[in-house]
């Protein structure tokens, strides 16, 4: 499934049929290049799931926790400076990516093997000017 947003103010629209689309599976890997959006649009599942404070690109923190309006905790990852699988096990990936929550992750290729068989992926393509082009792998 693929569709393409004109500017910012769809994103609201497709966090909530992201959201849809995914049903049951709580992980969603993001790739993109650089400004292609994928901060942009995890801020807006974050607000369709009642996260109520500021969400932001976890860069170098590699992982942020912000808890729903139901009190369920989201997980928002971005794994751009990890250099290798083994990196990633010793934060405690595992811990993220196999319970019932939701978690974000930008940049997953790094750990790609270690990615939950049900993981939606998602690609943001920079079309031109504000379009992105969001596709669901």
């Amino acid at each position: 499934m693929e569709w393409t947003i004109t500017g910012i103010n769809e994103l609201e629209d497709s966090a909530r049929k992201l959201l849809m689309q995914a049903g049951e599976r709580k992980v969603m890997a993001f790739s993109g290049e650089i400004g292609a959006g994928k901060t942009s649009l995890i801020q807006r599942l974050c607000q369709q799931l009642g996260v109520e404070e500021k969400v932001t690109s976890p860069t170098f923190a590699l992982a942020n926790v912000y808890a729903s309006s139901s009190g369920e905790e989201v997980f928002h990852l971005d794994l751009y400076r990890l250099k290798d699988t083994q990196e990633a096990l010793d934060m405690g990936i595992e811990e993220y990516l196999y319970g019932d929550r939701y978690c974000f992750i930008e940049w997953p290729a790094v750990i790609e093997e270690l990615l939950p068989a049900d993981t939606l992926y998602i690609r943001i393509e920079l079309i031109e000017n504000s379009h992105r082009k969001i596709v669901l792998l």
